[in-house]
């Protein structure tokens, strides 16, 4: 995210909330770059798993997007009033312009949130290129009155399925260090935890530390009986590109 953006953010809610939860907000922010920067990578090959859709009641339902205009003008109003209208309208625009797909999850017919995806590549960045067939997931919501249904799992878990039924290879999803409840809800889907690291731009050239240590005490961690799975999983990734890699051996979290 550039600086402008961010800049652009916090002026937006200090519009909304004010100084004193601007400031709030701003410091919680400066601590979890600093004490808990790094991002958790998980992946799900396709290939060979069985994958059932999540047992949804009859209230609840999934819906894939294509374009902007198939949105209905309510769903549009609350996906870009959670932020500034104005930036997530041309995100969404753009995002639609590159193939990418919004996949939304509606509660008795109100939109309770929603995630996106994208095959063969990624909106910024990544961690490594992606294959044609893989498939990225990125920016997954749940608005506050609808957190603890266990929503965000069931939407991920669907988007499995249907990913899986369309004979994608493999997909990929990280989050935050900090975010106790995203990794939370994806160990309870088909994603395997693949490694945990820190991305950095210099130079306009995206340079990763990986990794190969835990994470923050009472937080989910990398099982050593998967150690094998992530090497192969190395293996197979292919790491050329604008973007460098480097290990980081026996670094730990604590």
């Amino acid at each position: 995210m550039s600086f402008s953006t961010v800049i652009y953010r916090l002026a937006v809610f200090h519009r909304r909330h004010g100084f004193w939860a601007t400031v709030k907000r701003t410091g919680l922010a400066v601590r979890r770059s600093l004490i808990s920067h790094q991002t958790v990578l998980f992946y799900c090959d396709l290939q060979g798993k069985v994958l059932q859709p999540a047992s949804l009641p009859n209230s609840v339902e999934v819906q894939q997007k294509r374009s902007y205009s198939e949105l209905t003008s309510r769903d549009r109003q609350e996906i870009i009033n959670v932020w500034s209208p104005k930036l997530a309208e041309r995100n969404i625009n753009a995002r639609f312009a590159r193939g990418a797909l919004l996949w939304l999850i509606s509660v008795d017919n109100r939109l309770a949130g929603y995630g996106w995806s994208l095959q063969g590549g990624t909106i910024e960045p990544y961690y490594f290129p992606l294959g044609e067939d893989d498939v990225h997931l990125f920016d997954f919501y749940v608005f506050p009155q609808y957190r603890g249904r266990a929503l965000n799992p069931a939407l991920v878990a669907t988007i499995l399925h249907y990913l899986k039924v369309d004979q994608r290879r493999r997909v990929f999803i990280e989050a935050a260090e900090w975010n106790q409840p995203q990794l939370s809800s994806l160990g309870k889907t088909g994603f395997q935890c693949l490694g945990i690291a820190t991305k950095l731009t210099i130079r306009k050239r995206t340079v990763v530390l990986w990794s190969e240590g835990r994470l923050r005490s009472g937080q989910p961690h990398v099982p050593s009986s998967e150690s094998e799975v992530h090497s192969d999983m190395f293996s197979t990734l292919n790491m050329t590109g604008p973007t460098t890699v480097i290990r980081r051996s026996d670094v730990k979290s604590s």
